[in-house]
């Protein structure tokens, strides 16, 4: 069987890449800024809360490294089950982050974070270990977004914690 999706244009695995990666992180905005002053100031949080500044470029980052990470998938040409299977782990951690965002900052629910963020760490675990299979340096991009979210993970506890 002739694989099909190694003889698409690179503009279209590109986009493929890229353009769920910049939805997730739009729609995550959305949620996340209009209640930043107005409900996240106010909560009590942790010592090890870090300065606002340092998520835009965190995230950032992550975002380009998930991307990248996809695109490199998309590009495996002899294993196509495999491959279906890593990339929909991918596209579910994704679309947990995005949530994540709604549920924590949206509906001002750090338990609702908490219930979504740790089957998200979970999902990336996976996904890593999916990712791996095919192609290592995709795999390696997303050992900083399990890191930053095992992060998240204790700081959306200690938030949940301190403010219940």
């Amino acid at each position: 069987m002739e694989n099909r999706n190694i003889n698409r244009p690179v503009w279209i695995r590109a986009s493929v890449a890229l353009i769920p990666v910049i939805a997730a992180s739009l729609l995550g905005q959305w949620a996340t800024y209009p209640n930043l002053a107005s409900w996240y100031a106010g909560l009590v949080k942790p010592s090890f809360n870090p300065p606002k500044w340092i998520f835009a470029p965190v995230w950032t980052t992550l975002y380009l490294l998930m991307a990248y990470a996809a695109w490199r998938i998309l590009k495996v040409s002899d294993r196509p089950a495999e491959r279906h299977i890593a990339l929909t782990f991918f596209f579910l951690q994704l679309a947990l982050n995005a949530l994540w965002s709604w549920l924590f900052f949206g509906l001002n629910n750090p338990l609702a974070g908490l219930l979504n963020i740790v089957p998200q760490f979970l999902l990336i675990l996976a996904t890593i270990d999916r990712f791996r299979r095919l192609d290592l340096v995709a795999a390696a991009c997303l050992i900083p977004l399990a890191a930053w979210v095992a992060f998240a993970s204790l700081l959306n506890f200690e938030i949940w914690r301190l403010n219940g």
